[in-house]
């Protein structure tokens, strides 16, 4: 689908750029960068280049936060059987396995063991079994086995009557989260979750937590009870590589705090001091000690961590996570690898059944898509794949025969579970509120949200999606827009500039990956590679007695789109400029997104 073409920003760079630049000891070209993102200060600049620790909030700056980590310190100290009940996916899992970890090394083994043994245990739920966030018949087997105190990692904002039941036990519930909250909390003991600072509680004081993953409110509180625990504080620093692996696969904004949490520990991931990492990365094709960036965490490790979740056990990966040494870690991280190569064959099959329903309902603008026998653990993923190759708002649906539903805290008969992905113009969250009418339950973000429904509302419901997504985007389906960062020169593009631009890491939401426009150059030479892939020679047209520079170019899975018949004319090209090491020797390459022409 052909892309419109659009500048990060408008606003004309100032001619105090180039003093900017010489005062960080930066090229002009990241200088413009940083200014077009919205950072116009040399102060601004500095701190998003160096984004050290010491730029973090403090922890109480979160909403409910302090009242939280007062309780879990109260009752531990009075040595309150302890759970942390966290969810299937990655952000879940890492936000699990760092209070473990924390706790342990805090309480010391004795009191606190990995395996659960002691005071401190915990639960993650299996997606078949009991579905998302808590459920109640789970609370009352731990009540039978004496938890007394209670944390949620990544979950709980939801759950009224599953707070309410173990409140009739006197259980003590401190709610964790980072979804949106409902117009009805919980009544936990305590609440900390940055979304209700959204003007409702501090007045906007918490900007830059508002992005944060649940592994990221998981930091903060664990950062706040480091400090009222008795006893030695630890190091909060060696969790970071939890933090990052779980803010990364949550695909939450890159930016401000978050930055500073993923910045910091991707330099852990790289040392792979744990055991797990380490063999996760070995797993995923990285060597043990790879510097890796987001996107290879996202599509690499987080993956295989979600696997357990979608295809079988999350405890599979939290063990690994906190497997003592390779030795252990390594048994587990083979299991998920087969996981993953298994979730990737049910997705592609079901992303080929998907796309030929979108077909059918190209007239829709928000699409329902549904399978009677596909998996539950994928159909999240699918629905991402068919919004990028349609551009539209979608609803992927399976059907679970009676079993119950936790979702929403409804159980029921036979029913369609189902999973949303959207557009970045289109509001997921609010759209599905205008056909709350049609379901068990449902919750989520702007981007993503789950839902369960009666099997006779699916037609309603195809028909009510569209309209809603119809109001709100109007009638006419969007485009994609590649956001542009300025026209770059081949000249421009210097080893010096691309180190600077690895700088700017880690790249994803909020936080795109540069991306320049070539001036008019012309296609010297074309490529077929692969089974789809082409590779280019791109010479700038320079003077008649000094030609211009030429580059070779790379463009993925899109041969039959972009066509031997543009050798020998002149194009713009939307690209990313990389260093290739393949034959370990450095070369420049570009990473074309898009052309023109």
């Amino acid at each position: 689908m052909p892309c419109n073409w659009k500048l990060l920003s408008d606003a004309p760079v100032p001619d105090t750029i180039g003093t900017l630049a010489e005062e960080l000891g930066i090229t002009r070209v990241i200088a413009e960068v940083l200014w077009r993102r919205g950072y116009t200060s040399a102060q601004d600049m500095d701190r998003f280049l160096s984004p050290g620790l010491r730029h973090l909030l403090p922890p109480e700056t979160i909403p409910g936060l302090t009242q939280a980590a007062q309780v879990l310190a109260r009752e531990l100290a009075a040595g309150a059987q302890f759970c942390v009940w966290g969810d299937y996916d990655v952000d879940g899992i890492t936000s699990t396995a760092l209070v473990k970890d924390f706790l342990c090394k805090r309480l010391g083994p004795e009191v606190a063991p990995l395996d659960g043994s002691g005071q401190v245990r915990h639960f993650l739920p299996n997606r078949k079994e009991h579905g998302y966030g808590l459920n109640t018949p789970s609370i009352e087997r731990l009540v039978a086995e004496g938890v007394r105190l209670l944390l949620t990692v990544d979950c709980g904002i939801s759950s009224v009557a599953e707070v309410a039941r173990a409140n009739e036990f006197g259980m003590v519930v401190v709610v964790s989260d980072h979804h949106l909250p409902p117009d009805e909390l919980p009544a936990a003991a305590a609440i900390c979750n940055p979304q209700l600072c959204q003007g409702k509680v501090c007045g906007g004081a918490c900007t830059g937590l508002c992005d944060l993953a649940g592994v990221g409110v998981a930091f903060f509180l664990m950062a706040a009870l480091n400090r009222l625990l008795p006893g030695e504080p630890v190091d909060m620093r060696q969790f970071l590589d939890l933090v990052a692996l779980g803010t990364v696969a949550d695909v939450v904004g890159l930016t401000a705090q978050n930055r500073i949490l993923v910045k910091n520990g991707l330099l852990l991931i790289k040392e792979a001091v744990r055991p797990g990492i380490a063999s996760l990365k070995v797993y995923s094709g990285y060597d043990r000690l790879a510097e890796l960036g987001a996107g290879q965490i996202g599509f690499g490790l987080a993956p295989r961590i979600n696997a357990a979740g979608r295809m079988a056990d999350p405890q599979l990966a939290l063990t690994m996570l906190l497997a003592p040494d390779m030795d252990t870690a390594n048994p587990l991280a083979s299991k998920l690898d087969g996981l993953n190569a298994k979730r990737r064959s049910s997705e592609q099959e079901i992303l080929e059944q998907a796309l030929a329903q979108a077909e059918e309902q190209k007239h829709r603008l928000g699409l329902v898509l549904a399978g009677e026998d596909w998996h539950a653990g994928v159909i999240g993923i699918v629905a991402s794949r068919v919004v990028e190759r349609c551009y539209k708002p979608v609803l992927m649906l399976c059907r679970e025969g009676g079993e119950d539903d936790e979702k929403g805290g409804v159980k029921g008969g036979a029913h369609w579970k189902g999973s949303g992905r959207s557009v970045a113009e289109f509001d997921l969250h609010e759209g599905l509120s205008g056909l709350e009418h049609l379901f068990l339950g449902f919750g989520g973000h702007k981007q993503a949200a789950g839902l369960s429904m009666p099997l006779e509302n699916l037609e309603a419901l195809r028909e009510g999606f569209h309209q809603v997504v119809a109001a709100a985007l109007g009638p006419v389906p969007l485009r994609p827009s590649l956001k542009l960062d300025r026209e770059l020169g081949f000249g421009d593009i210097t080893f010096t500039l691309l180190k600077e631009l690895e700088m700017l890491q880690p790249f994803g939401m909020g936080n795109p990956e540069p991306l320049f426009v070539s001036p008019p150059v012309l296609v010297k030479t074309y490529r077929v590679f692969g089974k789809d892939h082409v590779k280019l020679g791109l010479a700038e047209q320079g003077a008649v007695d000094r030609p211009g520079l030429l580059l070779p170019a790379k463009v993925w899975r899109k041969a039959s789109e972009l066509t031997r018949e543009v050798q020998g004319t002149l194009m713009r090209f939307a690209f990313t400029p990389r260093i290739d090491r393949f034959d370990g020797i450095p070369k420049i390459e570009l990473q074309v997104k898009d052309w023109d022409g």
